[in-house]
């Protein structure tokens, strides 16, 4: 059995003290603020010009990053925290919007958001195991992330819509795969970046 590694959150945040109680408000902070960076990302809207009709945003790739960063446990906790919140009514979703339900009903959205939690848990899970240590692998990580927010994504849309598959495919994820890849070669290029900048500062 794989032992759990350092996350980048564990070598950059430093502990607040010995206790318990620091180091839970320590965890509580890392929560909220992954929360809130992938709320401000969301809000980051913009239209590219392969699909003019479209809209696409920073919130994915903060949730990969928030993960991966965090951890399974606090990556998780991150995700139910934003997802919790905008189901609260805060507008922390994409383009300010909030809610699970639209006019009643679940909105098409919503297969996705849940999708966050898992992959922020899932991302998480796997940069404990040092796959966001080389590009190669933290490109598998991101992958991995992405696919798993399009398997809950996807059907939660065909459900709600009435799309059929083939449709739901590509407006659930294929029109976002130009806009993924990107965010994936940038995140293989900085992650382990940050590692060996935290590398060399430690020795």
């Amino acid at each position: 059995m794989t032992s759990r590694a350092a996350t980048l959150a564990d070598v950059t945040v430093p502990a607040l003290g010995p206790t318990d109680a620091a180091r839970w408000l320590r965890a509580a902070l890392l929560v909220v603020g992954g929360a809130a960076l992938t709320a401000i990302s969301a809000q980051i809207v913009w239209f590219a010009p392969w699909n003019p009709h479209v809209p696409y945003t920073l919130q994915t790739g903060a949730v990969l990053l928030v993960g991966t960063v965090l951890g399974s446990r606090l990556g998780l906790a991150s995700m139910l925290l934003y997802v919790a919140a905008g189901a609260a009514g805060l507008g922390v979703f994409a383009g300010g919007s909030s809610g699970l339900t639209t006019e009643g009903a679940l909105s098409a959205s919503a297969g996705y958001l849940g999708g966050f939690i898992l992959a922020g848990g899932l991302v998480g899970w796997l940069a404990e195991r040092r796959w966001d240590r080389s590009p190669t692998s933290t490109i598998g990580l991101m992958v991995l992330g992405n696919l798993v927010i399009y398997a809950v994504g996807v059907p939660v849309l065909i459900a709600v819509t009435g799309l059929d598959l083939a449709t739901a495919i590509r407006l659930g994820a294929l029109d976002f795969v130009p806009w993924d890849l990107i965010k994936i070669a940038v995140a293989a290029g900085l992650l382990p970046l940050a590692w060996r900048i935290v590398g060399s500062r430690r020795t």
